[in-house]
């Protein structure tokens, strides 16, 4: 995986609650995880946001595989 995204996801304080957003617009990676995970595709997306790109789409994907490695998960005793 490239860490390509993180010259696509950025975090302002000010924007959308910190939250992690796609190329400082105020969409936001969990928004279009959502949709995605609500079976959108990524063409869908586009068209109903035409100022996203695929590139954009694959950087949220990224962003969240990257968090997702970095879990770690404590073992009860």
């Amino acid at each position: 995986m490239s860490d390509d995204f993180r010259q696509r996801i950025t975090v302002r304080p000010g924007r959308r609650g910190g939250k992690p957003c796609i190329r400082g617009m105020r969409m936001t990676v969990y928004e279009v995880l959502s949709y995605l995970a609500g079976g959108m595709t990524t063409e869908e997306l586009i068209a109903d946001f035409p100022y996203l790109t695929r590139e954009d789409v694959q950087a949220c994907l990224a962003y969240a595989a990257d968090r997702e490695r970095h879990t770690l998960v404590a073992h009860a005793s």
